[in-house]
């Protein structure tokens, strides 16, 4: 793998070592091989260590495969990617509901393997997103790339914001909900809010409009990613999810009606603000149909 790319003008003055060990975060058994194959240039020259590179320089890295080795996976069907973006490091799909992010099983067929067919090669999912939810899904298209966006994600600078049509009206514009979330003891595919021994979880609710069949269109923001954070704090509050099947299973729509609307990151590498919104088909007629 080669890759090249300019230092953005928002990047200040750092050594090679720094860049490569606080900026790429770059494990130390790569960046071993980086140093004495002599596979990094800056403005196609060799460089030391120690040498300062700034905003404007010309990086380039050559990863043999013995660096990165190549990760086989069974690919799927490209044919069913929708995508929203991409570029020589990530890619942005629009996942239908119904499917899953990745696979439990390695034989077992996902959005993963449809998007790394769609790509031409093994990519990496950065955040899930349940089976019947849609929405917007990032991923790595390579292993270079995948320590930064992985980093992004646990400092929280990759935010996500969700639509959701949920029973009842909504009477305040601002809610969040602080309800601690655990396991289900009697049934291991949902959640509860447990007080006592659940984890933190915080959901900011925005309600987006009301209709006159006593259901309401929501945004959320996680601050926490909790398995069924949204899905169990609409619930527990009084509003769930229409067309949950674990949550609202008496609801009679087609399909659970939470959708991952939203997708803002800063590019690691170019530092440009990415923002990107998306809706699905289903979503929308069945917004029309229950609105």
């Amino acid at each position: 793998m080669k890759f090249t790319f300019t230092i953005p003008d928002a990047l200040p003055e750092m050594t090679v070592k720094f860049f490569l060990e606080e900026q790429l975060l770059i494990p130390r058994k790569i960046r071993h091989f980086l140093r004495v194959k002599k596979n990094i240039l800056v403005n196609q020259e060799e460089v030391h260590w120690h040498q300062t590179i700034k905003a404007g320089d010309e990086c380039q890295l050559i990863f043999d495969e013995e660096d990165y080795p190549v990760k086989e996976i069974t690919p799927g069907d490209p044919k069913l990617v929708k995508e929203i973006y991409q570029d020589q490091h990530l890619i942005v799909v629009n996942k239908p509901e119904g499917m899953k992010t990745h696979g439990n099983q390695p034989d077992e067929i996902a959005l993963l393997n449809h998007v790394s067919a769609y790509v031409g090669q093994t990519c990496y999912v950065i955040h899930r997103l349940d089976k019947e939810t849609s929405g917007l899904v990032l991923f790595a298209k390579n292993p270079f790339i995948l320590p930064i966006l992985n980093r992004l994600l646990e400092k929280k600078e990759i935010s996500r914001e969700y639509w959701a049509l949920v029973d009842g009206k909504i009477e305040a514009k601002e809610l969040i909900f602080r309800d601690k979330l655990g396991r289900n003891r009697h049934d291991r595919r949902k959640r509860i809010v447990d007080p006592k021994n659940g984890q933190c979880a915080e959901t900011q609710v925005t309600r987006l409009k009301q209709f006159q069949n006593k259901t309401s269109l929501v945004r959320c923001k996680l601050k926490t990613g909790r398995t069924h954070q949204i899905r169990v704090h609409l619930s527990h509050h009084g509003h769930p999810i229409l067309g949950d099947p674990l949550y609202n299973p008496h609801s009679k729509t087609s399909r659970l009606m939470l959708h991952a609307f939203k997708l803002s990151f800063i590019h690691p590498l170019t530092l440009k603000k990415l923002s990107f919104t998306a809706l699905s088909d289903t979503f929308e007629r069945e917004l029309k149909q229950n609105g």
